[in-house]
Parts: structure tokens; sequence; C-alpha cells
């Protein structure tokens, strides 16, 4: 009789739940939108809906289990995922309090106390955590204290969304190094949550739950669980842990040096380096736990690479949707094809949009295209589109390199994935730009997938994640540079940071208004 592990994965805007075999072969999904409220009279809120969403998570894993006509008994384990930096407060009896949803920004004002009035201590935690305040769980607690004292005075708990869904599943509340490392209040080299640092700003120090390497198992769904969700009790639930960590399990990331860039709405650019790593000093990279012991992840983050693409699509790209309609397929793809016939360079057009990542003072210029002329034949729409694929592969190598900077990482390949790895252009792009080999993977859920082995590592199917990973990640493509094309970026990439650097002045001198700005500056 076959077997299943399910995987739950909780992101920004949607909760899907994914049952694969346990040779890591997707057989359903589910999906769900959800919305997470903003309060009223909170600017910048975003609260997790967490009464409503469990509804929908029950709903998923119903609809799930139904697509296929699967017994309960037959799904062996299950394990989540979530969107990191979102918590989700308890009371004594581990009722939910009070949730937020990852970049809930309500905390500025406590953010920017925090920066003015105890000098240094952002730098001091940084170095152990990985994690400046701006979506750490210190400024919202503060926040939470000063705003909602009667609430603040019941928590008797905290942990992250993914850990909220196991704990509704299983009665155990927990935490794993990946995602509540995302807290900032945890020790990158001791993978375990740091109290004192609560202490050290007036916040209660015995919220912290116990924290559980992923994989560990849990216990199984509880018979009230089961009820609602029509799971089996007999269906183990193992800890699962942050969605980038996982999804880079998923692509096979988890060694030493190994590398993936997600593309997605946002693009992350993730290096596995040593537990032991210090952290830069200039506080320039963010540094999580990865779900692999004795492993960390420096971080690099590309802010709305896919969403810039998406708002170029709407606002320039009539011509090319009807196009696409008329021979059934994306529009990227037309897109794609037109840019290919666009010089490397795409004759200098520097897109003004995300900053490489500088997580202590996190802010961007306002968008724009520079270095436009008024020839069409060289300006128009197929060179800014290949210009934007160049420049978010520009980004993504710089940030690449001040991770290479602080850890002494020596990159071999990159494992490209998300959406952006679907075009073929972009991803030889990112190989020219980078120098480096580009490796596309088949999985299509790679987040899920990673949660699946986290299920399988808890009942006994895989020895261990990495095992898991080389196990059952395949790969579909390969794309070698060409090194004539890097020197063309390589100067490219010079232009850009001189001019990303004079926008950002013009922000500073209240002439043009930031595309993004973190909370507290």
């Amino acid at each position: 009789m076959n077997k299943y592990l399910m995987a739950i994965d909780a992101g920004t805007g949607s909760i899907r739940v994914v049952i694969f075999d346990t040779l890591g072969n997707q057989i359903t999904a589910a999906q769900k939108e959800w919305t997470h409220l903003e309060e009223e009279g909170v600017r910048d809120s975003m609260r997790f809906d967490f009464e409503n969403n469990w509804i929908l998570v029950c709903q998923c894993i119903q609809e799930a289990l139904n697509a296929v006509s699967l017994n309960a008994v037959d799904i062996l384990a299950v394990s989540a995922t979530s969107m990191r930096e979102g918590i989700v407060l308890y009371d004594i009896e581990g009722h939910e309090l009070w949730a937020v949803a990852n970049v809930d920004a309500r905390a500025a004002q406590e953010v920017k106390y925090l920066k003015e009035h105890c000098s240094g201590l952002e730098e001091e935690f940084y170095q152990i955590s990985g994690q400046t305040f701006a979506l750490g769980a210190l400024p919202r607690l503060l926040w939470l204290k000063n705003n909602r004292p009667k609430i603040y005075k019941k928590v008797a708990q905290l942990s992250m969304i993914g850990d909220w869904i196991l704990a509704k599943l299983s009665g155990v509340i927990a935490s794993d190094p990946s995602n509540g490392g995302t807290t900032g209040v945890f020790s990158l080299s001791k993978r375990s949550f740091m109290s004192e640092m609560a202490k050290q700003v007036g916040l209660k120090t015995d919220i912290f739950p116990q924290v559980l390497e992923v994989g560990t198992p849990m216990g199984f769904v509880t018979s009230s669980a089961a009820q609602v969700t029509g799971l089996s009790t007999k269906t183990q639930v193992v800890m699962g842990g942050g969605d980038v960590q996982l999804g880079s399990a998923g692509l096979g990331v988890v060694g030493v040096n190994q590398v993936a860039i997600l593309g997605g709405s946002f693009w992350q650019q993730v290096v596995n380096i040593p537990s032991q790593t210090q952290p830069p000093k200039d506080m320039g990279i963010r540094i999580n736990p990865h779900v692999i012991a004795g492993l960390s992840q420096a971080e690099g983050i590309t802010f709305f690479s896919g969403l810039v693409m998406r708002w170029f699509r709407d606002a320039f790209c009539e011509l090319e949707k009807h196009e696409a309609t008329k021979r059934s397929c994306d529009v990227y793809e037309i897109l794609e094809e037109k840019a290919k016939e666009v010089p490397v360079g795409s004759y200098d057009i520097l897109p003004i949009f995300s900053d490489t990542m500088k997580y202590g003072k996190w802010y961007h210029a306002a968008p724009s295209f520079l270095n436009l002329n008024l020839n069409a034949a060289e300006c128009n729409r197929a060179a800014m589109f290949r210009s934007l694929e160049e420049n978010a592969a520009i980004v993504s190598s710089l940030n690449l390199q001040k991770i290479q900077k602080f850890s002494g990482i020596e990159i071999q390949e990159i494992v490209f994935a998300g959406g952006a790895s679907k075009g073929a252009l972009w991803s030889q792009i990112l190989a020219d730009v980078t120098g480096y080999k580009v490796k596309i993977p088949k999985v299509t859920e790679a987040t899920a997938l990673g949660a699946a082995m986290a299920a399988g590592v808890g009942c006994g199917i895989y020895t261990s994640l990495a095992n898991a990973a080389n196990e059952l990640v395949v790969w579909d493509k390969v794309y070698t540079p060409n090194l004539e094309n890097k020197k063309v970026y390589d100067r490219l990439k010079v232009k850009w940071q001189k001019a990303y650097e004079v926008q950002l002045k013009l922000v500073d001198d209240n002439i043009t208004n930031s595309m993004w700005k973190a909370p507290g500056l």
C-alpha cells in the first residue's frame, strides 16, 4: 500500500497543502488565499487572522485528501513551513492571543527608540543572531507592551506561524532554529533562544519555546485536530522550518558552500556557511540558521524583482499580452524572445529599483530607468525588459560578493529556482553576470518538498534532510557562463553602483521618494 507525506506551506499570501509520495513525487495540492488585516488606527500593521486562517488550513487539508481519494491513515507524517518573522503569541493555556504576519511594520517607533536609546545594542544582538531590529520580535513585543498592555500581560508563549500550525495539530508549542532564528532573539552558534536579550530591553524572558531541530517528531495528530482536518491520529506531526531554508533543502542546497538564488516576487540569494561564522561588522547581510544542524545561511535579498516585472508587463506590454493570448503561451516567453535580440548590456540602460542589501540601514531609491535615449530602435520595451533581467542578476551578484567577502566561501555553482528560473534568457543572463554555472531543478514546489522531506525524516523514511535532498532532487537544465558577456556586465555593475548612490542622495535630499524604507529609518 502506498504511503504519503503532507507538507503545509503558510506563505505570505496563501496557504498550500501539498501531498508527496515517499519518492518525492507530488500527488496533489490545495491552495487558498488569505488576507492579513490592518488594525484600525494602527499604521503599517498586518495582523495574522489565526481564527479564520485555521479554518482555511483545515479546508485545504480536506481538499488535498479528497482530491485523490486518499485515506487519512495513508499520510505517514505531516510537517509545516511558513513565512518567516511572523509570530503568534499564546496564553498560559496555549490559546492564541495575538499574531502578526511577516512584514508587519507597526513597531517602527519601537525600532527607532531602541536604536536611539540603546546605543550599540542592535550591533551587539546582530553579532549573536544575524538579525537587525527591523522585522524582529523584540520591537513588536515592545509595541504590544506599550499599546496593548492587557494582552501583553497574558502572554505565556511565542512561536512562529508554521509552528502554530504544528501546535494546532499536535498540541505541542515549539520552534526550530531556521524559523525561530528570524525573531532576532536567538543565537546562531548555539541554535537556541536567548532570553537575556529580552531582559535587556525590559521584556518577559520566559515566553520563548523549546527548540527542536527540523525533522524532530513532535507527537501525533490529536483527536480534536483529526476531527476538523480529516487527518488520522496515527499521522505523525514533525517539526518543520522557515520557507527559504526548507526551500533550499528542496533544491538540494544542504552542504557548506552551496548557493541558491530563489527568483520570486523578491529574490533571495542564500549561501550555506558554518554556524560559527561571525556575521559581518557592517550588518550588511542577514544571517539565518539553516535547517541543517551545523549550518547557517547568509542571505541577500533583492526587493521586488518579480513584482517589478509584473508591473512592467501590466503597464507597458498590452501588445505582447494580446500576442500571448493568440499563441496560447506566457507573455514572458514573448518578451524574452524579443529581448534576446537586444545586445548584452541593453544599451547601458540602468534600472533603479532594489539596492544591494544593506541590512543595518536599508532603504531604496525612487524607481526609475536611467540612460534612456530617443532612438526607438534601441530604447524600447524589449531593451527595457532585458535591462530589468540583467539588473536583477547584477544586484544578486553584488549580494553574493558581499557574502563571499565576509565568509570566505568559494562559490562553484548556483541553483536557480522560482518563477524567474523558467526564463531561459534570464537563467543565461544570471550565469553570464555571475560567471558561475547555473543549475535549474525540475521541482516546482521546492519549499513544500523541503517540508515533506522533514516529515519523512521524522517518520523514518529518510535518515536525514541532507540524504533526502541528495536522493530526491533532480536537475532539469544547466547554463554555462559566457565569459565575454561577463566582461560587459562587470563594467555595467560599476556604472550601476555609482548611479544608485546618486539616486539615494536624491531621496536623502527629499527630492524623490524611496521605493521602500526599513521600519525605524
